[in-house]
């Protein structure tokens, strides 16, 4: 196989230009780490890069950064922002999320709120919420911390599509504004499955024992959706009463239910979790099965040793004033769930 070092830029160019012929793998690697030089020609030339090879090759691009986090595709990813097509826009920020840059904010904030696409929009939303976990590690500015949160905050509590609503809340769930609550509040008591999926998301990201008994309370909910984001959102908050449950889950037949339980007590930890994913391990043959239930027992590991931080951590006074907001909020009042459409998560 040629060596992607030893490649001229101008070869992986014309590849990508010829829509007769199948772009070798190994070309790929030759799109990381561009340089300026690189990322000009690129730039000039990807607006005449046929739209199913744009679409292909970022969707390869995602794929090959996931599997191998040495690779940094931004360059690519930074032009593919601006292409025309919304499913390129949609992977470009994708990829580009996991790089967690600052400099692409305002990037993400204007799609956020001006795209064309409520894809791209509810993408976009989704990434930020990269930067408020950052934020609240202070591992952001504040000015930037605080112009994301006013963003999503405006965004989930407005009149965009209820997908790019909800992507907002569940970004703004690792979040310690006190206005956070009442939003997770008002989509659990909505009525609407799709808003209490994304409040139960929300709720394992802020860490807060606050939500306990309500995520407890849709472990067993006879909606899959519904339970498996109660199943996860227990190993968020590491709920140690869920544990038991979650033990008697892994003989489901649902193998999503199965997945999420074994995830959730990978955080949890405790007495038989260890034995318990090593005997599903025995039963199992598929490679990808057992690359998760060997990432699992890894993730377990982890746990055992040095426990999972809670995300935010909040005083008596601030649960006090929560649970207060809590009980004067009227369903729905502080976020807009006349939906036209039930989106799928």
């Amino acid at each position: 196989m040629t060596d992607p070092s030893k490649l001229s830029f101008q070869t992986v160019l014309q590849a990508m230009l010829d829509e007769d012929h199948l772009l070798p793998p190994q070309y790929l690697y030759r799109l990381s780490d561009l340089s300026s030089h690189d990322a000009n020609l690129l730039r000039k030339d990807w607006g005449h890069i046929a739209l199913w090879r744009r679409q292909a090759l970022m969707e390869d691009l995602e794929q090959l950064g996931i599997s191998d986090t040495v690779l940094f595709f931004d360059e690519v990813g930074r032009l593919a922002l601006n292409d025309s097509d919304p499913h390129v826009r949609v992977v470009a920020i994708r990829l580009l999320r996991a790089y967690e840059l600052a400099e692409l904010i305002p990037s993400f904030l204007e799609m956020m709120t001006k795209d064309d696409s409520p894809d791209v929009r509810a993408e976009a939303a989704t990434a930020l919420g990269n930067f408020v976990y950052l934020g609240e590690l202070e591992e952001l500015s504040e000015k930037a911390l605080h112009a994301v949160e006013a963003a999503l905050l405006y965004v989930a509590a407005g009149s965009d599509e209820a997908l790019v609503r909800r992507r907002a809340l569940e970004a703004l769930g690792y979040s310690s504004r006190k206005e956070v609550a009442p939003l997770i509040q008002a989509a659990y008591t909505s009525g609407k499955e799709d808003w209490l999926v994304t409040a139960l998301f929300a709720m394992g990201r802020t860490g807060s024992e606050n939500w306990h008994e309500k995520v407890l309370s849709h472990l067993d909910d006879e909606r899959p959706s519904v339970a498996i984001e109660a199943i996860a959102a227990a190993g968020e908050l590491e709920i140690k009463q869920a544990a038991p449950r979650l033990l008697e889950m892994l003989g489901n037949d649902d193998e999503d239910i199965v997945d999420a339980a074994v995830w959730s007590l990978s955080q949890i930890g405790g007495d038989n979790v260890r034995e318990a994913i090593e005997q599903l391990l025995d039963s199992v043959d598929e490679d990808e099965r057992i690359e998760f239930l060997e990432d699992a027992l890894d993730n377990l590991s982890f746990t055992e040793d040095v426990g999972l931080l809670p995300i935010l951590d909040l005083d008596e006074d601030d649960l006090e004033a929560d649970d207060e907001k809590l009980d004067l909020l009227d369903d729905g009042d502080l976020i807009n769930l006349d939906d036209d459409e039930d989106d799928q998560v």
